[in-house]
C-alpha cells in the first residue's frame, strides 16, 4: 500500500474480510467516523489501540499530520483474534495493553513505532495471530443475509436459533443486536450511493428505506448532522 502524503488511502487485507487503511490528518481537529459495524486495531502516535463498534457517529481528533495506520475487520470478525466479545467494547477506543498482556502489546507498538511500513508490519502480526483464532463463521452469513433485507425472524429460522439465542449471538459478534447493525449497514449503503452520484431519493430507495425522509432521519440519528453536510464535508 502506498501512503499518501495527505489524506486516506486503503487496501484489502490478507486477512480475510479485513481492510488495511492509513491516514495522514490534514489539519487540527475532529474528523466524523460513522458507524459501520467494524472494529479496528489502530496504531497513531506511538499508541496501539482498538476501536469497538459505533452505535452513532464517533469524533475522532488529530493534529495537523498526525499518520495512523489500522487493520479493519469485517463486521463480526473481530472479537476471536481480539479475545474479547465484541460487546464489551461497544462505542469504547480501548488500549490493546487493556486487552493483551501489556508485554505483548508494548513490544508490538515498539515494532510499529520503529517499522519502515507499519501498515504491513501491523497486518502480518495479526495475520499470525489470526492462524489459531477462527472467527465465527456465522457472522459472514448473517451479514449477508441482513444486507439483502432478510429480517431477524427469517434469519433466525434459516439458522435454527431462536431470535434470542440470535440477539445474544448478535451482540458477542457486532456489539449489538441484528436489528441495530441491519440499520447502520443499510445506512452506509444508502450514503455509498449518494457519495456515487445517485440522487438522495434513489439511493434511499436502492438502500431498502421507505422514503428519502426516512434516510434522512436515519442520517441525523445515527451521524448526527444532515445528509447535505455530511456529504460535503466528507467531499
Amino acid at each position: 500500500m502506498g501512503t499518501a502524503e495527505f489524506g486516506y488511502v486503503e487496501r484489502a487485507s490478507r486477512l480475510r474480510g479485513a481492510v488495511v487503511w492509513s491516514k495522514r490528518s490534514r489539519r487540527h481537529g475532529p474528523a466524523r467516523i460513522l458507524p459501520d459495524g467494524c472494529m479496528d486495531v489502530i496504531h497513531s502516535d506511538g499508541e496501539l489501540y482498538v476501536a469497538g463498534p459505533d452505535t452513532t457517529a464517533h469524533l475522532s481528533w488529530s493534529a495537523a499530520g498526525q499518520r495512523s495506520v489500522a487493520v479493519r475487520f469485517a463486521p463480526g470478525q473481530g472479537p476471536a483474534l481480539l479475545g474479547v466479545p465484541a460487546w464489551e467494547l461497544r462505542d469504547q477506543r480501548v488500549p490493546l495493553r487493556a486487552l493483551w498482556s501489556e508485554t505483548t502489546a508494548r513490544r508490538l507498538t515498539e515494532r510499529l513505532d520503529e517499522a519502515a511500513d507499519p501498515a504491513a508490519e501491523l497486518e502480518s502480526v495479526l495475520l499470525r495471530m489470526a492462524a489459531d483464532r477462527e472467527p465465527d463463521p456465522l457472522a459472514p452469513r448473517l451479514t449477508a443475509r441482513l444486507r439483502a433485507g432478510w429480517t431477524v425472524a427469517g434469519i433466525a429460522a434459516e439458522v435454527g436459533l431462536s431470535e434470542r439465542q440470535l440477539h445474544r449471538r448478535g451482540l458477542a459478534l457486532y456489539g449489538y443486536g441484528l436489528k441495530t447493525l441491519a440499520r447502520i449497514l443499510r445506512l452506509q449503503d444508502a450514503l455509498g450511493l449518494a457519495r456515487g452520484g445517485v440522487a438522495y431519493a434513489a439511493a434511499a430507495a436502492s438502500a431498502g428505506y421507505a422514503d428519502q425522509a426516512h434516510l434522512a432521519r436515519d442520517v441525523k440519528a445515527l451521524a448526527g448532522v444532515p445528509m447535505q453536510a455530511l456529504l460535503q464535508r466528507a467531499a
